[in-house]
């Protein structure tokens, strides 16, 4: 099992449209992405590790797939589509990817 994580800096006067992202871009991802997607968490940060600082990221999503091999597959075909997505929600902030193998669930 991998874990695709889509990381959205906090950066300063970032706008992030939470409403858009759950009710449009995640069930379009759903429905593009189909079986190969196991499972999707969003979190919305809302401090850092010190009291009274902000979180580093103001949202980080976690997709859930069997492999690299069947995310790419499900990924790539609409690739384009999701990503051109990303200025509806985003503000104009980058998100940052890293896929990771899960140890323990």
């Amino acid at each position: 099992m991998i874990t695709v994580t889509v990381l959205y800096p906090n950066e300063d006067g970032a706008k992030f449209d939470m409403s858009y992202y759950l009710g449009k871009h995640i069930p379009m991802v759903k429905k593009l992405l189909g079986a190969a997607l196991k499972g999707v968490v969003v979190e919305q940060g809302i401090g850092g590790g010190a009291p009274g600082t902000p979180a580093t990221y103001g949202v980080v999503c976690h997709l859930r797939f069997d492999s690299v091999e069947s995310f790419q597959a499900a990924f790539g075909p609409h690739a384009a589509t999701v990503q051109a997505d990303v200025r509806h929600y985003s503000g104009g902030v980058e998100p940052l990817i890293q896929l990771s193998e899960v140890k323990l669930s």
